[in-house]
């Protein structure tokens, strides 16, 4: 049996003022998963042709430097908001642009980056980063003004209430990994999602074509960060309760990050 609750963003702040325990990742470490294909932003989350501009660049293009990704995507947000101060631009069609470059753009990057318990590299594939940075770090450097270790220390519930921004936490139980599954893909729309694992894992669920991928800094073999399909990863045994919030489907923060406003 299983169920999902809707918490408001007020019951939250009532509820949930004091961060909860860091993630349980870092008290256990065990010992790569094929990582998917790059989302085609055109095909997967229907970017509009007439929002396309060459800065973001075509998700066809040879993957640039981290530095000129970074950059890109606060190009991205400066044309978006231009673009909506001259006509009216959809929320939605923000978040698929937003969603687009991280997944394409920023995300490959870091796979492949060694997990630790501590590690919270600002450099992908040099050092090593834990769930919770690997979540904030992304987030920071599509362009949303948040303080990376503020956000990374915090636990998932928490985390779930800073990216929030207005949107409402759903929080599943289930008893099995299937049952989970079933709930998460039932949740879903296209797009892209934090997910908070009880009290002890955070990272990124997208669902592509029908598709359910885990994106995440795995404490679990490979011990790195990857991109796996939901079926196939087997944290899912480890956990029951799952906290999610929308990411591509979030017009507040959105707005946040066309206005550069602080996510905290």
């Amino acid at each position: 049996m299983m169920f999902i609750l809707m918490f408001p963003l007020f019951a939250i702040f009532g509820l949930f003022q004091q961060s909860l325990p860091i993630a349980s990742e870092r008290a256990m470490a065990t010992p790569p998963v094929s990582v998917m294909g790059t989302v085609s932003a055109s095909e997967v989350l229907g970017v509009k042709e007439e929002l396309k501009v060459e800065e973001d660049g075509n998700t066809e293009r040879s993957l640039g430097s981290y530095d000129d990704e970074k950059k890109a995507g606060k190009e991205l947000a400066h044309h978006l908001k231009t673009v909506a101060g001259h006509r009216t631009l959809e929320s939605h069609q923000v978040g698929q642009r937003f969603t687009a470059h991280l997944v394409n753009r920023i995300f490959p990057h870091w796979y492949g980056t060694e997990w630790t318990f501590n590690g919270h590299t600002a450099v992908p594939k040099k050092g090593s980063i834990a769930c919770g940075y690997f979540v904030s770090t992304t987030l920071r450097d599509m362009g949303l003004n948040l303080n990376r270790y503020h956000m990374a220390q915090k636990g998932p519930l928490d985390e779930a209430q800073m990216i929030s921004s207005g949107s409402a936490i759903t929080t599943i139980t289930a008893q099995t990994a299937q049952e989970a599954m079933d709930a998460l893909d039932a949740y879903a729309e296209e797009g892209l999602y934090f997910i908070g694992f009880d009290k002890g894992h955070v990272g990124f669920l997208l669902k592509e074509k029908g598709q359910l991928s885990l994106i995440h800094s795995n404490y679990l073999w490979p011990v790195s960060v990857v991109s796996e399909p939901l079926e196939k990863a087997a944290i899912l045994n480890k956990f029951s309760t799952y906290h999610l919030v929308p990411i591509t489907h979030n017009p507040g923060l959105m707005q946040k990050w066309l206005a550069g406003t602080i996510v905290r």
